[in-house]
């Protein structure tokens, strides 16, 4: 069972700052980009306990590890994580592969993952699913990226936003 998140705004608009995979490499593009937001939500694989503290400075954080989190700051990480926000039900998984359950049947509005490196937001089952891609050293020939989800009364959308590095 996921844990549940205390965080919670109940009111809308709210726009959450999606990041994963920074390996250690927190960005001045991704600082700038998620800067404002409500919530930020690291998907895991977040390299090193630096890159939280900084992200905390942008706003409230709910991280989670991922498969190369390890050592003692990473233990107090959950796998998974529910978050419940502006009426509307989160799950948080690095790798959304490894979800083992029907997301439209638990009421899962929003699938946020990390893991592949590959940004992308599509809907399967009237669930929302968004990778924001990898915002840490750049994979292969995929973009460096992050994302924001938003959420203003009955809709829930997601962007991905491209880093200019």
């Amino acid at each position: 069972m996921p844990r549940s998140e205390p965080w919670k705004k109940e009111s809308t608009p709210c726009v959450i700052g999606l990041i994963s995979d920074t390996h250690g490499l927190l960005r001045p593009e991704a600082i700038e980009a998620l800067r404002g937001v409500d919530l930020v939500v690291h998907a895991g694989d977040i390299g090193k306990p630096e890159v939280l503290d900084a992200l905390k400075a942008i706003g409230p954080l709910l991280a989670i590890k991922g498969n190369n989190d390890i050592g003692a700051w990473a233990k107090a990480l959950p796998d998974t994580r529910l978050v419940q926000t502006a009426n509307r039900t989160l799950f948080v998984i690095h790798n959304v592969k490894e979800l083992d359950c029907d997301p439209a049947a638990e009421g899962y509005e929003v699938v946020i993952s990390g893991h592949s490196h590959k940004p992308s937001v599509l809907t399967r089952e009237g669930v929302l699913f968004v990778n924001p891609g990898s915002a840490g050293p750049r994979r292969f020939k995929l973009p460096v990226s992050v994302g924001k989800l938003f959420i203003q009364n009955r809709k829930v959308n997601a962007e991905l936003i491209e880093l200019g590095v």
